[in-house]
């Protein structure tokens, strides 16, 4: 195992262990927490950019960068259609695992972005039919997000 295959295992060991960390914040207090969020997008934006510049291979930077603004962007656009549907967390967390799948490729990000409103709803109608939750009852998305990630970067 070359040097960068080794720092990408690495990292996404790092990212598997705060998305589990995430996941828990979220589930028991419906927020997920700057001092977490945006340290790891400021410190995934840089090894974005390190990696453009160590390596020939440019594509996946750029693909990164521009998943991160795509995801993000939707995640931000659906907080200002519906304030109470998306958290300005879920909106932050968007940018984190849209540059991580970016990274990964167009597939990564489309199966990862589907999968988490895909899971998020199949648990919320398991709530309601089981009389559990109503329409109104607010749900954390971001552990929908996080799951949805971990399998788009599993199915690529």
């Amino acid at each position: 195992m070359d040097l960068r295959s080794a720092l990408v295992v690495l990292v996404h060991l790092a990212l598997l262990g705060l998305g589990g960390w995430l996941i828990v914040i979220d589930a028991r207090t419906h927020r997920l927490p700057n001092r977490i969020v945006l340290p790891t997008l400021a410190a995934l934006l840089a090894l974005a950019i390190i990696d453009a510049l160590a390596s020939a291979e440019k594509t996946p930077s750029i693909r990164a960068l521009l998943g991160m603004l795509i995801l993000g962007g939707f995640y931000a656009m659906l907080r200002l259609l519906n304030r109470s549907s998306m958290g300005g967390g879920d909106v932050k967390l968007a940018a984190v695992i849209g540059l991580v799948l970016g990274w990964h490729g167009w597939t990564a990000l489309a199966v990862g972005a589907a999968a988490a409103f895909v899971l998020g709803s199949l648990y919320a109608l398991t709530l309601m039919a089981l009389h559990r939750a109503t329409r109104s009852t607010r749900i954390a998305f971001g552990p929908w997000m996080i799951i949805g990630a971990f399998l788009g970067v599993l199915i690529t």
